[in-house]
Formats: structure tokens, sequence, C-alpha cells
């Protein structure tokens, strides 16, 4: 087989530019209708300045040829569409077709967000459903649905521990975050003016009691856990925990990301919480990855609800719904409109589907299934926390690592056995981290798929080591220059420099 056959042809092994070797002078992918104004040239019409200039050196290619680029391209992807995402912490669950179906309905997928709130009412109350739901599952008293994201929701959260602190007349100066935590706590605390404190784990991998007494102190605004940790562990002590925080006058906030682990068995606002964020693009569903979009809503207790972000829905007598933004305490406006309405609605869509007993069935599969995966793998990986595990389960490469393999080789061979791989290297506190988080989603037959993947790769650690530390071997793309990648990142298309240039 020819180079050039190999290059247009479906036996390509890299990821070459073909679309740019197929071009040439003079072909179109789509052409626009001539302008039908007699005697108006476009240039005069719109300006030269708006008018684009021809991009040198950009491809020129048929209509057929940029759409079988572009499939091809599509057919090379891995998405959850394909085959099961074990990454750990992102509970990247099946998104049911049910939820795009909602979604896409006329008047809710072209309605406007400015148009006044008399003819938005069908869109208010599916808001106002999905907050009266969010606050019984979470058995908290208030919600905004306008974050966009688990850490907007967490900097929304933050901003009102400022806020409420604020009122008693002392902002204070330090937040608390447990090493168990979601990595972007310290980041979101930082952001909102906070200095970070850092709480060790015990051996048994929840957050040490005798630290958190040690460490909160007057000074302290508010404390961040994750509950379960991003071990996958719960934080057995957390009523001790949370009566710790508000002794001394703090507030406890709850990374949310987990509750995959919790929704219809346990409620954050029965164990002392103050303030949670949900994920709804991870716990409930909705798409998740590639950059986006996400719902990050914020629920919490009743004395902290005149701080909530502006405008918040409420309902006039007769049963209208209206935005009110008079609020004096309150920290603002965090995102425009209600939220990314699209997420909401599709997250309503998957709460009401499975109600009450389908949504503790999804939990109790979530957590069947990683306890499962735990116990087959126990005796190929290293377990460095023998607590229970919840929704996930975290292992090491310790063993691995006596043959020079470490987590990132596995991942990648993974890949080799058609698997995307798990979170690598994560939490931090577990040197050389696998952490796996099958969801419900997947079935008894395609956990065992991938348990034998991964039983495969710790034997040919031990036994052929070179094979898993250069994978993967059977991609398009081989083994990357992550280092490079990352400190000279190419992230956007550029004409080829020219021989005189080059000179």
């Amino acid at each position: 087989m020819s180079e050039k056959i190999r290059k247009a042809g479906r036996h390509v092994t890299q990821s070459e530019a073909l679309i740019f070797e197929t071009s040439a002078a003079g072909k179109h992918a789509y052409s626009l209708p001539p302008l039908d104004v007699p005697g108006v040239e476009a240039a005069k019409t719109l300006g030269t300045e708006q008018v684009r200039r021809e991009i040198e050196g950009f491809p020129e290619v048929s209509e057929i040829e940029i759409i079988r680029h572009f499939t091809r391209l599509s057919t090379w992807n891995y998405g959850v569409d394909t085959g099961m995402y074990p990454l750990g912490s992102c509970t990247m669950k099946y998104n049911a077709r049910v939820n795009e179906v909602v979604a896409r309905l006329e008047g809710l997928a072209t309605e406007h967000p400015c148009q006044p709130d008399e003819l938005s009412q069908g869109c208010l109350k599916i808001l106002r459903l999905l907050e009266r739901c969010l606050r019984e599952i979470t058995g908290m008293d208030a919600v905004t649905l306008q974050p966009a994201a688990g850490a907007h929701g967490e900097l929304t959260g933050v901003l009102i521990i400022r806020a409420y602190q604020e009122s008693k007349g002392d902002p204070r100066e330090v937040i608390l975050v447990p090493d168990s935590a979601h990595g972007t706590n310290p980041a979101t605390a930082a952001t909102a003016g906070y200095r970070v404190e850092n709480i060790k784990s015990n051996r048994a991998g929840r957050m040490d009691l005798g630290s958190l007494r040690e460490r909160m102190t007057e000074r302290v605004a508010g404390l961040m856990i994750t509950n379960p940790n991003t071990l996958g562990i719960f934080e057995t002590d957390i009523l001790e925990i949370a009566e710790v925080v508000h002794h001394r006058g703090g507030l406890v906030y709850m990374d949310g990301a987990n509750m995959n682990a919790l929704v219809g068995v346990a409620r954050p606002g029965d164990f002392g919480m103050d303030i949670i964020h949900l994920n709804l693009h991870k716990t409930f569903s909705t798409p998740h990855g590639g950059g986006g979009p996400g719902a990050g809503p914020v629920a919490v207790k009743k004395f902290l609800e005149p701080f909530l972000p502006v405008p918040v829905l409420e309902e006039r007598p007769g049963g209208t719904l209206r935005w009110n933004a008079e609020r004096p305490q309150s920290i603002g406006r965090v995102r425009a409109f209600g939220g990314n309405f699209g997420v909401l609605v599709r997250a309503l869509a998957y709460i009401l589907a499975n109600g009450p007993d389908g949504l503790l069935a999804t939990t109790r599969d979530a957590v069947l299934n990683a306890n499962y995966m735990r116990k087959q793998l126990e005796g190929a990986y290293e377990l460095p926390y023998q607590s229970p595990s919840l929704h996930e389960c975290v292992f090491s490469d310790k063993k691995q690592a006596r043959h020079g393999v470490t987590t990132m080789d596995i991942a990648k061979r993974l890949i080799d056995y058609g698997f995307h791989p798990y979170t690598v290297a994560f939490p931090l506190i577990v040197q050389g981290a696998l952490m796996i988080e099958p969801t419900e989603s997947e079935s008894q037959e395609e956990l065992e798929l991938f348990i034998e993947a991964m039983r495969a790769i710790a034997a040919e650690a031990e036994t052929e080591p070179e094979l898993v530390k250069t994978a993967p071997h059977t991609t398009r793309v081989k083994r990357l220059d992550e280092v490079t990648a990352n400190r000279k990142p190419i992230l956007r298309w550029k004409p080829a420099p020219t021989p005189e240039a080059a000179d």
C-alpha cells in the first residue's frame, strides 16, 4: 500500500493532517448565494474591515471530502456511547436520550431568557420544581440554580460564607480544607480572598479530628469538606466535625460533587452542612466533559437564604412566578439569567424519570459496582486505605512501580484494551493513584471486561514492563510527549511558514 493511499484510507495509524493533503485550488465545500441587490458590493455595503480576507494556506476541499474528514475523526474518538468511562471523581455516567428529547422541546429550547416573566411561566415552573427536588434531595432549605459548574458553585458558596461572616462584623481570614478534598476547593477559597490551611487525613483516609480542633479558631470562616471524600470514603465523624466548626462560629461547606454515592440514602442537611453545591452534569446525568455545559446549583440552610445570588425566583399570590432582584444582603449576580437552562431541564428530566425509588437504586448500583471493582482488583493493585468504599475506589501503583511501571503507563496501556483510562495520580495523598468510578451505568459484563484488562496489565507490568511503559500501541496517535504538550501547546491552526519566512 502506497503512503498516499494509506493516509487517505481507513488504515491511517497517525493523525496526519489529511484535510490539508487533499487540498487543491478551486475546490469549495460550500458556496454562498450571490448578493442579490443589484449594483451593491459586499465590501462597500459592510465596509472593507467587515469582510474577511482569504486565509493564506487554508485548505480548499470539496463538501464530501470535509464530511469524510470530520466523520472519520469522530470514529477515532471515544465517548460514553461507545464504552465505559471509569474516571474517578468525575461520575461519567450514561446520559439517557429522553433527557435530550425533553431539552429540545419547542417552548423550552426556543424560549429567550430576556422575555417577560409572564411569558415564561412554563420555564420558571421547571426551575421552581427543580429547586424543590434539590432541596428535598439535599435536606437544605433554599437553592440557587445560577452557578454554571462545580467550581463556580464552590465560589458562590464561599462568597456566601464571606457575606454571612461580614454580617456578623468579621469576615475572618482562613478557610480550612482537608487534603482529601477536591482540588478546586483550595483554589476557590484563595480566589475569594481567604488563606487556606490544610487538614491532614488519618490512617483510615478520613479527616483527622484532632487536627481540626487545633486549627478551628475564631480566625476560621469555614471548612470546605468533600463527603464522601476523593478516596471514596465517607466521613463517619461528620456530625462531630460540624459541631467543632459551628462551636467556633464557622460554617461548613460541602463539596457535593460525590453525591452520586448519597442520593436517596443520606442528606447533607441532616448531618450538619450549611452550604452544598451539586454537579448536575455529574450526579444527574446531563452531558459532562468536552468543556461543558454544566450546572453547579448551591443549596443553603434557611439562615443563609438572604445571601443567595440575585435574582431569586419567587411565587406571587395566585401561583405566578417572577424574578426578584431586590435582595439587600445578596452576594449579587454570579451568572447571566437563570443559569444553564438546558442542563437544568435535563437534570429535572432525569430526576422525574427515576423518581425516589429509582434515584435510590442508582446510588446503590453505583456503590455496588465500585465495591465489586475494588474486590476484584485488590490482589493485582495496592489498596492504600482499607476503609469501606462508596461510589469509587482508589488504588496505587506501588506493586507495579517495583518494575518501573507508573499509573500513567497503566492508563495508557488500558487504551490498547479499548477502555478510557481512569483518573491518574489523583487524589494527591495517594502516591501513584489509580482512581476508578464505574458509576451505575455499567453492567456486570462490562465491569468484568475492565477487570480482566486491568489484571492483564498488572501481569504485563511484571513480565513485560517495557510493553506497558511504551503504550499505547494500537492507537492512531502513539505515546505523546506530555511535558512538551503542556509547555508548548498548539491550540489553533496556523499556516505553514513560507520558504521566504523560513529563510
